[in-house]
């Protein structure tokens, strides 16, 4: 096998297994929405969860180190081989890869079963395989361009231990150190390599228009400037997230970034879904660190949980689902267009992150609210899985999506 083509038309197994975004973007989608299912029948006295996490400290994690580390995985086992020109991990290895993943999530979910450290490394397991085949792809390719999402993805791990932590000593894990680590760290992924793909992918399509305003290249002086600010406000933020001076580095980075996005000529996009879904999703990072700092400085107006959801319903939420459905259509063969049905996940989606915040602002009303946020939010993953399964199951087809 001298090319990834080759390697992967020599697989004979699943067509599920053929590519890193297959197993893990499907896997992810299915999460997202099955979990929320267990969720709002958590809240509603349904049921009571088997885990050793408090309830909300199981939801904090299973939608950001459970669903976001399959999310991570599929788009690095897809990109890295192009960043490295190596081959890719296909076939049993990637069924391997997506075993962990699996087993991490029951591991949690049924984790009365079983001592903390082994359910923490049950879910540890597949980051951590992760993590070493990636770390050996850049160091054998030297590739340093692509080391920053790389110790990012160490980062977020580094987090998730730390949770696993906090839960067994009986800390509130959902406000702790480690979710702090591990958003942060997703944060600074979105702005590292959402600053890359965004304008690039705006400018390739804003060119075929016709004449107008293009996106200013990635990574210039600019960039640097707002991504070096926005890894200090977040590094304070983690440390000291009640602090003045926290709300106020957060607040400089999220003007910054908001600069950033205006740069890249997302006013031109409405008529590709494809496209304004990355610019809005992208926004939710500055929105986020604006209304957390508001969060801070006047404690009554809104309370860090529906604050830091802008994060991580708004940004993590709709840039994943942007990403998954951009890379699903692309590499099985369709056209980078979004149908209707991809339109609707979008709007659900969105829904799912006002009425979140909704419920936030209205504390009478908030029961009703974070339904409608949990039923939007199985609308856009559970839609995802519905409309896109197909394409993630079968080989290279053609369907309007």
């Amino acid at each position: 096998m001298t090319s990834t083509a080759e390697q992967m038309r020599a697989w004979r197994g699943p067509a599920l297994l053929s590519f890193g975004f297959r197993p893990m973007f499907l896997g992810a989608a299915i999460w997202a929405a099955l979990a929320m299912v267990l969720w709002l029948l958590a809240m509603a006295g349904r049921i009571d969860l088997p885990t050793r996490f408090d309830p909300a400290s199981w939801h904090a994690h299973e939608f950001l180190f459970g669903y976001l580390s399959a999310v991570i995985a599929g788009f690095l086992l897809t990109a890295v081989p192009n960043w490295t020109g190596h081959l890719p991990v296909i076939g049993w290895p990637l069924g391997g890869l997506l075993c962990l993943w699996i087993a991490g999530r029951l591991a949690i979910l049924f984790s009365t079963a079983m001592p903390p450290a082994a359910a923490a490394l049950a879910d540890l397991a597949m980051p951590v395989a992760l993590l070493a085949f990636l770390a050996r792809e850049v160091i054998r390719g030297r590739n340093w361009r692509n080391l920053p999402p790389l110790t990012l993805l160490g980062v977020f791990t580094l987090g998730n231990a730390v949770f696993h932590w906090e839960a067994a000593q009986g800390h509130a894990a959902a406000q702790g150190f480690g979710l702090r680590i591990g958003l942060g760290a997703a944060v600074m992924l979105i702005a590292l390599v959402g600053g890359r793909i965004l304008p690039s992918f705006t400018r390739n399509w804003l060119v075929r228009q016709g004449p107008g305003r293009l996106p200013v290249p990635p990574m210039q002086g600019f960039d640097r400037i707002g991504l070096m600010a926005l890894l200090a406000a977040l590094v304070v933020w983690i440390a000291a997230p009640e602090a003045r001076l926290s709300a106020l580095m957060l607040a400089a980075a999220g003007a910054l970034h908001l600069l950033r996005l205006s740069r890249w000529a997302g006013e031109r996009t409405g008529p590709e879904p494809l496209l304004w879904i990355l610019h809005l999703g992208y926004a939710f990072l500055p929105a986020g660190a604006l209304v957390i700092a508001a969060a801070i400085l006047w404690p009554g107006l809104l309370g860090p949980a529906p604050a830091q959801h802008l994060w991580m319903a708004g940004a993590i939420g709709s840039m994943t689902l942007a990403v998954m459905t951009r890379s699903t259509l692309t590499h099985t063969g369709q056209r980078p267009e979004a149908g209707r049905g991809t339109l609707v996940l979008y709007l659900s989606l969105l829904l799912a992150v006002a009425a979140r915040l909704a419920a936030g602002l209205w504390p009478s009303q908030s029961t009703a609210l974070l339904t409608l946020s949990g039923l939007a939010w199985i609308g856009a993953f559970g839609g995802f899985a519905l409309l896109y399964g197909p394409a993630l199951l079968r080989p290279r087809q053609r369907a309007r999506i």
